[in-house]
């Protein structure tokens, strides 16, 4: 399926702040870049880059004033996100390297303090795919999906204590949980087409019979029409923008994702 997908960002910026911008599609086999739109207002120098998950970030020096951003592409993704139960578990030993560091606990994703928990969710589950689809469906029966709940990232112990967050949260409960039973599993932030209330979404990915496979607590894992825009650890390598300074305010912020001709 063939989706135009769109992001622009007005901010009010009371002293010259340093952006770093996360928002172009990731460049990948899941997707295609048709073609793609990046303006700013005002025009300013932009230092490209890509991070160490290959994401592509923006940096640049916001002077004071209003400052806005316009980003859209043509990506061309899978109406459906096939299904693995084949996919059994891969021991630590076989492991890619690149999948390493989503073994490990990080800031918003305690995976050493789930490990209980996660065994007992999955004890009637076959190792791998089926033990990371148990874990989502626990997650998305047991925590209590609220958009707009939560303005910054929660970690997994918060949302665990809670019982509520945003997708992101549930998101990264669910990759705590993961990884505490040796499943590698990593955030993921993009568009979903048809997604209620329209914003950009966060959903996960384990590294299960050999790929990467989807899963998603808030929506139904078959769901297809998901633009990537970035892979991380958790929130704090995902996030659409990171400001360096107290001055830079976002005022607003619109999403949409419209289904185009093939």
């Amino acid at each position: 399926m063939k989706l135009k997908v769109s992001c622009d960002l007005h901010f009010q910026v009371t002293e010259p702040s340093v952006l770093i911008l996360m928002l172009r599609p990731f460049r990948g086999c899941q997707q295609w870049v048709n073609n793609e739109a990046y303006t700013i207002d005002p025009v300013l120098p932009i230092l490209e880059s890509t991070d160490s998950f290959g994401n592509s970030c923006q940096r640049l020096l916001v002077p004071s004033g209003d400052f806005s951003i316009h980003t859209s592409a043509e990506v061309v993704t899978t109406e459906c996100v096939e299904a693995g139960p084949w996919a059994g578990f891969v021991e630590i030993q076989h492991l890619p390297h690149d999948t390493l560091p989503f073994l490990l606990p990080s800031r918003y994703c305690e995976s050493d303090r789930f490990g209980d928990l996660a065994r007992e969710i999955t004890a009637d589950a076959l190792p791998g795919y089926e033990q990371a689809n148990a874990i989502t469906i626990w997650v998305r029966d047991t925590i209590q999906y609220l958009p707009g709940s939560s303005e910054f990232p929660l970690s997994a112990v918060e949302v665990h204590q809670l019982g509520h967050g945003v997708c992101r949260d549930l998101a990264q409960m669910a990759i705590a949980l993961c990884r505490s039973i040796s499943i590698p599993a990593r955030l993921v932030v993009g568009y979903l087409h048809n997604l209620q209330p329209m914003d950009l979404h966060a959903w996960f990915e384990a590294y299960v019979g050999g790929c990467w496979h989807t899963f998603d607590p808030t929506q139904q894992n078959g769901q297809g029409g998901r633009v990537v825009i970035a892979y991380g650890r958790d929130a704090a390598d995902v996030s659409i923008f990171h400001q360096f300074g107290s001055g830079c305010l976002l005022n607003n912020m619109d999403v949409q994702v419209d289904l185009l001709d093939n």
